[in-house]
């Protein structure tokens, strides 16, 4: 089996090896065992259901949530000789019935469907008279009831373990911790499945956190180094969607908006040409991105905090998915953390999920407010031991400074006790700073003992104070009163002086070095480079699709650096198969002879 694997692996996709435990998993469900995998964005889960789809016999059905990107790995299936094929709601009927007749007539090896439509009765019933060779649950934690993803049509495909026990079943996903496994592996009847959970690392991207103080200087300030790149910003709201967009339309960026509110023509066109071509910045609330398979992003860019570290790891995964060097930056301040402290005491659900949902936005927000190595605590979270400091995020490359804020937040604290727990960040640092106006006054606060008591500190600096005790606990926000701030138990000892408190300095934005060129080139082979990508550019805008469905940029760099004697030697580079080598391989096997030296002869 493993051998077969192997040789569909050479021959179909182009590649001599697996990567980590692709091989078990693969050969496990090809030999009719059900599989919970986790795998981090660009692991490599595609091929986990793919292949074994290829070594059994029947058809592959592939659930997925992502209607508007099921023709784009079809499209990619198709170049590598493979049969798939999609049945969905955007297809016309005779297109349906196409499908349909094959499948009945076993001229398909893959078929990607919607959950939706899997579910309804005749679809049950035209795959319970074929041969099914297995079913592979795409964004499995999708089915997780209160998951950042979620999505109520998956909570019927536990159907499939009754209807179709002697078909094996994957469950995939790129983010779940513990929790989110378990319940998985219950609502979709997985609870005997073997596990395979990969490493959460993706060692080629760099985390970089920093608090918002000019949010726009900031957002120009991490672009600028990134003209020409592929990039996704995310923004809370539409509405920010659209003013970042034109705004950054404005400062000379190919700038598209992406959010749930555009019509649906529209937003289909801004997610084709993101994925068709290069140096598209996409602005975007969360509705972009799950199964976005451009592997080319560089950055990704949230403009405020997202609502866990699940969907955070899962919006970061987007980057750098060609394994090549990618940034992920992100900006956050005291309105976001009321904010998501707001939602989640006001949110639907019962006790338990709150406070579950609590635990996870604390974990967030002890991440970013950390001193110490981002990626180690990044994987504990997720149950992973890292070998020690990665060298590679903002607080490795430049330590933050400390400052011994003991005093400040006992100040602090005395003074939301004073004003009777009822106002919010603004109105005490006003007290704080002794600003005499009409609200201070209509409340009698200017005869507070805490009125003026620290004027010395910056309006920022208090901010950045308050937004860290909110972080540690030791504050807290009113549910449903606006912002209001109230003490918690936790902070106790400071008031007491029991115990001293060092912070993180904000010293705004951080200038890190760039990244180390992935593949140094002379100028001939930069030359050959260039060439090969307009080839590439060429083929797909006449095929209608994105570059990297013909080639990957791994692929072409292998071109650069092999350089070819003869055209079936293109086999021996990653990613060139037998259905691509027919199809493209004669086009750039001539853009590499047309860059070759020419040789002069003796007497010329």
């Amino acid at each position: 089996m493993l051998q077969r694997a192997h040789q569909i692996l050479r021959d179909v996709y182009g590649f001599d090896e697996f990567r980590g435990p692709q091989a078990d998993i693969i050969v496990g469900v090809a030999r009719g065992e059900d599989a919970l995998v986790l795998m981090p964005t660009g692991g490599g889960k595609s091929l986990c259901y793919q292949l074994p789809a290829l070594l059994r016999e029947g058809v592959g059905i592939v659930v997925s949530p992502l209607i508007a990107l099921m023709q784009d790995q079809v499209d990619a299936l198709v170049r590598l000789g493979v049969r798939a094929a999609c049945l969905n709601s955007t297809l016309e009927p005779e297109a349906q019935r196409e499908v349909e007749r094959q499948l009945r007539d076993g001229e398909l090896d893959l078929l990607y469907i919607a959950p939706e439509r899997l579910l309804q009765s005749r679809t049950l019933t035209l795959l319970e008279g074929l041969t099914v060779a297995l079913f592979a649950i795409d964004e499995a934690h999708c089915v997780a009831q209160w998951g950042h993803d979620f999505r109520r049509d998956y909570l019927g495909l536990e159907v499939l373990a009754r209807r179709f026990p002697a078909v094996p079943r994957i469950a995939l996903t790129a983010t779940a911790e513990a929790a989110t496994r378990e319940e998985i592996a219950q609502r979709l009847k997985l609870t005997h499945a073997r596990r395979f959970i990969s490493s959460f690392d993706r060692p080629n991207l760099r985390y970089l956190v920093e608090p918002r103080q000019n949010g726009r200087r900031q957002l120009l300030s991490f672009l600028a180094r990134r003209r020409g790149q592929s990039g996704i910003i995310y923004c809370l709201s539409r509405n920010n969607v659209e003013r970042t967009a034109e705004w950054l339309q404005q400062q000379g960026w190919n700038a598209l908006p992406y959010h749930a509110g555009l019509e649906a023509r529209l937003r289909a066109h801004h997610q084709r040409r993101f994925l068709a071509e290069e140096g598209i910045v996409m602005v975007a609330t969360i509705a972009f991105g799950m199964g976005i398979d451009k592997p080319d992003v560089r950055f990704v860019v949230h403009t405020a905090l997202p609502r866990s570290m699940e969907a955070y790891y899962q919006e970061t995964g987007r980057a750098g998915r060609d394994g090549a060097p990618a940034d992920v930056w992100m900006t956050y301040g005291l309105s976001d953390v009321v904010r998501l402290r707001e939602m989640v005491a006001s949110g639907e659900g019962n006790d338990e999920f709150k406070q579950r949902e609590r635990q996870r936005l604390e974990a967030l927000l002890g991440w970013c407010e950390l001193t110490s190595c981002r990626r180690t605590a990044l994987l504990a979270y997720f149950g992973e031991q890292a070998p020690g400091p990665c060298g590679n995020c903002d607080n490795c490359l430049k330590p933050p400074r400390t400052w011994d804020a003991t005093e400040a937040a006992r100040k602090l604290l005395s003074c939301v006790y004073r004003v009777g727990q009822r106002f919010g960040a603004g109105h005490i640092i006003d007290v704080l700073r002794g600003r005499d106006h009409d609200k201070i006054r209509q409340h009698g606060h200017q005869r507070l003992s805490t009125f003026g008591i620290g004027r010395e500190v910056s309006a920022n600096q208090w901010q950045s104070l308050i937004r860290q005790l909110l972080a540690r606990g030791e504050l807290a926000v009113e549910p449903g009163h606006y912002g209001t701030l109230r003490l918690t138990e936790a902070s106790r000892p400071l008031l007491r002086g029991t115990t001293r408190l060092a912070l993180r300095v904000d010293e705004g934005e951080t200038v890190l070095p760039q990244h180390r060129e992935r593949l140094p080139m002379n100028d001939r082979e930069r030359a050959l480079w260039e060439a090969l990508r307009r080839c590439r550019l060429e083929l797909a805008e006449a095929e209608g699709m994105p570059p990297y469905v013909i080639f990957h940029d791994r692929t072409l760099q292998a071109m650069v650096k092999l350089k070819p004697d003869r055209l079936e030697d293109l086999l021996q580079l990653p990613g060139v198969g037998q259905a691509k080598l027919g199809r493209y391989g004669r086009a750039f096997f001539d853009v590499i002879e047309q860059h070759q030296p020419t040789e002069i002869g003796e007497g010329g």
